[in-house]
């Protein structure tokens, strides 16, 4: 992790195994069984294997892994829904199993809220009544519970639908609802579990832009659970990937994409487009003076082929962000860029 990012939560070899005796197991488990064997010959579950890993603040962390790989059991050990067999778990330079649980019960309160897939509302409670639900819990009197709960209501935009019960809400509406009640209480940690894996694709896509531009904003450290690839691509500043409880590759969408640690990343990113995760200043050269348009080093590079393509020159010019060129991109690098996946010998600033 860059020396410029502080880390907000850092999970330090964290096992789980599922079963009557998982202690018993650990040793075996250390000395490399897998996680088949454990089940076919103990009826153990090995539900995460070592996980280290650390999170920055104020950023997106996604996990991902298909059914199975240990990402839901990952994220309820941040907040201790879920005990671990062995390891720790540390918040802000707090550990969170040394957490009493009045400690634990205001952590979870205050300072970490979580959004479902299945939304969790309560059926009977208004929209406004749900989103006012983990401030009534928190102590907060009815009028500044409603005005904040109003506001957030707002923001991810419902207004108008204060009155209405889940019921009477589409998919999406509802995990609207399940989000401005998550940001209704201020916590600085946002735990998503899946949260947009029910929903159509383009209502899907809708509630990614709804939370990349709140996040924008409000700079929460969030922690996003996925099965979907370019979601995780998508919306998250550090991807980790898990395989059979384990952590096989973690690092930004860029290193994920271009450098798979193995066949089975490799297959995941396979047909991913590459120019909706590549950034120019991975494949610019030294400035070698030409004009062209001004572009940001951080932009995408399908977005800096649109614009070079409708500009007069075949450059542009790779701006910092003190407004100094760094580099230079031409179409036929942006082009490439797009259709090679194999351009490690170009990579630069990974």
């Amino acid at each position: 992790m860059g020396s410029n990012m502080t880390t907000k939560i850092e999970i330090k070899s964290l096992y789980k195994i599922f079963g009557s005796d998982p202690a018993a197991m650990m040793e075996k488990v250390r000395d490399g069984m897998t996680k088949e064997r454990l089940n076919d010959e103990y009826n153990h579950v090995l539900g995460l294997n070592n996980i280290n890993l650390e999170i920055p603040e104020q950023g997106i962390q996604v996990v991902m892994g298909l059914s199975g790989s240990g990402k839901s059991t990952l994220i309820r050990h941040i907040n201790r829904l879920i005990e671990p067999t062995s390891g720790e778990v540390w918040i802000d330079g707090v550990n969170v199993l040394s957490m009493s649980e009045s400690e634990l019960r205001d952590f979870r309160r205050q300072r970490a809220s979580m959004v479902f897939q299945k939304f969790a509302l309560l059926p009977h409670r208004t929209v406004l009544e749900n989103t006012q639900y983990g401030l009534e819990i928190q102590g907060m009197s009815d009028k500044e519970a409603r005005q904040r709960a109003c506001h957030w209501i707002e923001r991810v935009g419902l207004a108008g639908y204060e009155e209405n019960y889940p019921g009477q809400l589409s998919g999406g509406m509802q995990q609207r609802v399940g989000l401005a009640r998550a940001l209704a209480t201020d916590a600085d940690i946002l735990l998503m579990d899946e949260a947009f894996s029910a929903l159509d694709p383009l209502i899907r896509t809708d509630m990614q832009n709804i939370l990349l531009d709140l996040q924008s904003e409000l700079k929460k450290t969030i922690v996003f659970i996925t099965h979907d690839l370019e979601e995780a691509l998508r919306i998250g500043d550090r991807i980790a990937i898990l395989r059979d409880g384990r952590v096989i590759q973690q690092g930004t969408p860029q290193q994920i994409v271009l450098k798979p640690k193995d066949d089975y990343i490799a297959d995941f990113t396979r047909d991913i487009n590459r120019g909706r995760v590549i950034r120019l200043k991975t494949i610019m050269k030294p400035d070698n003076g030409q004009p062209g348009p001004e572009l940001s080093g951080d932009m995408l590079v399908e977005d800096a082929a649109q614009l070079v393509t409708d500009s007069p020159s075949s450059h542009a010019r790779v701006m910092d962000g003190d407004s100094q060129c760094v580099g230079v991109v031409n179409i036929t690098d942006l082009i490439r860029a797009m259709a090679r996946p194999d351009i490690e010998s170009r990579i630069e600033d990974l």
